[in-house]
């Protein structure tokens, strides 16, 4: 579901939960510098009303940097942040009206569950019995009823991020921040438990910008993900058009598994790789040495005794096996390669066994040989 059609399908549930509807956002030319550390180069994004927009990329990238500063916590050195036109750069983060998730779930140990989800209430004045009221209210709708009278020690780690998150939305924000709520809980909470803010946030309508490492978490939950890399964007697209079409030889690598295999490059804008020859997706590059970029499952590996590859190891993942090969070309040179084969068809392919691999026939992403994207 895209955006618009997720916001407009919420609105009737946020009228009636009290919410309003999601607020846009826009960065422009964000910059925020450490010393001599450049965290955020210039950063220029827009959210829609009502989306949830996950910031991906490997350490260091600027994703924490550009949640805080949309959150109030830092203050850029240069650009703006946009929230429903408005520049919020100047205002305080105690009157930004938004709200955020932390990754340590950050509950008062001394306040019940109902307390804790009223007590930003609290601090703006509400009477006892709205707070009350919308606590309970909050808390059936992260699926905690009859839980308000535990106290942290009482809950579950994913019990206790189902409170905080009512905690952020009892204030009915515009813009919902979310900064790796999910890292602390285990693997089966953690799905269970973005499922249920995917619902949650589809179901107010309410936008939401999400930080996290993990590529799984990005690409099931999102509208649409923000790759960064060294306080830049480098491509903001849905999951499918990420993994199917990325724009850079970077996205290509850090989106999923990716193999680098070397190809030449010819005159007529093609490229052949493994003994077959493929377009290019993209400008075509000058002819001479390149590496294609291939996915696991766009490589078809037969057992064939005198085949260029040996299989190193596999490893079962349902309905594929994943087979790691030793590719050796026509100089002796060796390329460590991952194969996506059918379960069924994986049989004879054991560690030692040799194989033949080539391409499908699709159009693949060119990087230089050197590694650079």
């Amino acid at each position: 579901m895209n955006a618009i059609n997720a916001s407009d399908t919420s609105a009737g549930t946020v009228a009636t939960a009290g919410h309003r509807a999601g607020a846009s956002l826009e960065l422009r030319g964000l910059r925020r510098e450490f010393g001599t550390a450049v965290a955020l180069d210039g950063l220029d994004l827009d959210v829609a009303p009502g989306e949830l927009l996950a910031l991906l990329g490997p350490s260091g990238c600027g994703k924490t940097t550009a949640l805080r500063v949309l959150a109030g916590f830092e203050r850029p050195d240069a650009g703006q942040v946009l929230l429903d036109g408005k520049d919020i750069v100047p205002v305080p983060a105690n009157r930004r009206d938004t709200a955020m998730v932390f990754q340590s779930y950050s509950l008062f140990p001394h306040l019940n569950a109902r307390d804790n989800v009223g007590f930003g209430l609290r601090m703006r004045g509400t009477g006892v019995a709205e707070r009350r009221a919308r606590a309970a209210e909050l808390l059936e709708l992260v699926g905690l009823p009859g839980h308000g009278d535990r106290y942290p020690h009482q809950l579950s780690g994913g019990q206790q991020q189902r409170v905080a998150l009512a905690r952020a939305l009892a204030l009915r924000p515009r813009l919902l921040l979310l900064d790796e709520p999910l890292s602390a809980l285990d693997a089966q909470v953690r799905v269970t438990l973005r499922e249920e803010i995917r619902r949650l946030q589809l179901e107010l309508g309410i936008t939401t910008v999400f930080v996290t490492h993990d590529q799984e978490e990005a690409l099931s939950m999102a509208d649409r993900v923000a790759v960064m890399r060294g306080g830049r964007l480098e491509q903001c697209a849905t999951p499918t058009e990420l993994y199917a079409r990325p724009a850079t030889a970077f996205v290509a690598g850090f989106i999923g598994a990716m193999n680098r295999i070397p190809g030449q490059a010819a005159a007529d804008g093609t490229v052949e790789v493994l003994g077959v020859r493929l377009p290019v997706d993209g400008p075509a590059p000058a002819p001479g040495p390149v590496e294609a970029l291939l996915r696991p499952e766009s490589l078809e590996v037969t057992a064939q005794g005198d085949g260029p590859g040996r299989v190193l190891g596999s490893a079962f993942h349902g309905p594929t096996v994943r087979v790691r090969i030793a590719l050796t070309d026509a100089r002796g040179e060796v390329t460590d390669v991952k194969a996506d084969v059918p379960t069924h068809a994986a049989g004879a392919l054991v560690p030692g066994a040799r194989v033949a691999v080539r391409p499908q026939p699709r159009p693949v992403l060119l990087a230089v040989p050197d590694g650079s994207a």
